[in-house]
This record gives C-alpha cells, structure tokens and sequence, in this order.
C-alpha cells in the first residue's frame, strides 16, 4: 500500500504548476502585446488583452508587415510546404531504406548502413557549404525543391524503422510469399500498417524540425515569395535606427507556434504510444 503523503502532494503540484508558469508567461505576454497597438507597446506596456487581436492578425497576414516583401500568411504557406515536404520525404526515404536494409541481401550492405548512420555525427552546420554548392549548382536556389531536397534524408528515423523491422518475425514474411506476393505487397500490406505508431511518433518530430529550420531558408532563399516565417520574422526585427512594428511581430510569433501545437495536440496519443510501446 502506497502511503499517503499530503505534503509531498502538494510540494510536486506547486513545482509543477510553478514551470507551467514560467512558461506560459512569455508566450501570454507576446500575447498580450499582439492585441494592442505600437503605441500602446512602446508607452507602458499593458498586462491585459487590448481590443486590436482582430485588426493586427488581418494586416500581418493579409499586408504584412514594412520592409518584408511577402505577408505573414505567404510565409507561413511556404513553412508549411516545407515542413511538410521534409516530414513525408524523411520518413518515405527511411522506411525505404530501412526495408532494403533489413528483408534485402546485397554486398555491403551493412558497410552503407554504418556509412548512414555515421552522418548522425554530421549536422548541417557542417556540411552547409557543400550543400549549398550542390544546390547552386543544380539550380535549386529559391525554389521549395531547393528549400527540401537537401534536408530529407534522415539516419535517425532509418535506424528506427530498421531496429523494428529486425523484430518483426519472419513467419509473416513468408506467409507473404507462400500466397505468391512480392516484396513491395510485403512491404505496403505488412509493414506498413504494423509501422504506424513509429511513424506518427516520427511525424510529429519530424515537422517541428521541418518548420523550426532557420539556417537553411536563410541561406537558400533571396527571393521574399520564398521566405519561411522564421526568417520573416527576423527580417521584422532588422529595422536599424527605425521602430520595429512590435505589434505584428507578436501577431506573427503567435501565428508561428499555431501548426506545432496543433500536429502535437491532434497526434499526441499516437506520439505517445510510437515512443512508449514496448516492442519498439
């Protein structure tokens, strides 16, 4: 019997309702400063919901702010497309090369295994330049290809697809065969279905990284029909000796944390179960 203690109860409440505080305060005060106006942020800042929520997400998503060529909602779209683009192309690619890896016999196969898997060691701080270059070099500059392509490969997610597809028994596999099917019917009808927990888990994780990207956009992309919202957002802030629009700015820091919050609310379980789940 667990014994009760009331004092340890609400020492574990108060701890945790103490980091929900401080941070939820930041993102209440950006809040707050999205629904008043320049004026009202710059004289003494207020502590409450202003009465200008409705006119200042209009205008950063429909003119957008000065100095920045696109409207918070272009930049947003093209976020979208991008984390978008990574997440399905990361997970297809792994799942991919995670199945030819574990269910194909070829030479050297686990030599190219270890060779993925080492680049793990490799971000993309450190092969930026040379990414560049091929991207340069193959007319990818301000195009969403350019923006995708290159960040789509991924060793974390083919480890994981592998290490579950090594525990899958092989009496399907040939349950499979026996009926006549091939390895692509194996592949859609058997590990498919069984790899959706990992692969919702690896979706949720996956579109942050695709939309938190900031070096790569601000490298890839000079035309502003092509930029992401975070880099948008800090061309708001490069105003020199002028006076930032902090009203849009919060407007748009809000708008940018919408997509995640809502890919891990809606996909909370399934993300739960793909990294708890005890086969895994």
């Amino acid at each position: 019997m667990v014994e009760s203690r009331p004092w340890l109860t609400f020492l574990t409440h108060a701890i945790l309702i103490a980091g929900v505080v401080v941070i939820a305060f930041p993102i209440y005060v950006t809040f707050v400063a999205s629904t008043h106006t320049l004026e009202d942020i710059t004289t003494a800042f207020p502590y409450l919901p202003g009465d200008q929520l409705i006119a200042n997400y209009t205008k950063a998503l429909t003119l957008g702010p000065r100095d920045v060529g696109a409207t918070v909602g272009t930049m947003m779209i093209n976020s979208l497309i991008m984390a978008l683009g990574i997440t399905f192309g990361k997970i297809s690619i792994s799942l991919l090369a995670a199945f030819a890896i574990v269910y194909f016999r070829f030479r050297f196969r686990m030599f190219f295994f270890w060779m993925i898997f080492i680049t793990l060691m490799l971000p993309v701080e450190v092969r930026i330049l040379p990414t560049y270059e091929v991207a340069a070099d193959l007319k990818l500059l301000d195009s969403y290809p350019g923006l995708i392509l290159p960040l789509i490969a991924s060793a974390t997610a083919t480890f994981l697809f592998r290490q579950f597809f090594l525990i899958v028994p092989d009496e399907l596999c040939e349950s499979v065969r026996i009926d006549g099917g091939g390895p692509l019917r194996f592949f859609w009808d058997i590990l498919l279905p069984m790899s959706r927990t990992s692969i919702a888990a690896l979706f949720v994780i996956l579109f942050i990284y695709g939309w938190n990207q900031y070096l790569w956009p601000l490298l890839i992309t000079s035309d502003e029909g092509y930029y992401t919202l975070l880099i948008g957002i800090k061309r708001m802030l490069d105003v020199g000796e002028g006076q930032a629009e902090w009203h849009i700015i919060m407007a748009a820091t809000m708008l940018a944390m919408i997509p995640p919050v809502l890919i891990v609310i809606c996909m909370q379980k399934q993300f739960v179960r793909g990294m708890t789940e005890t086969e895994k």
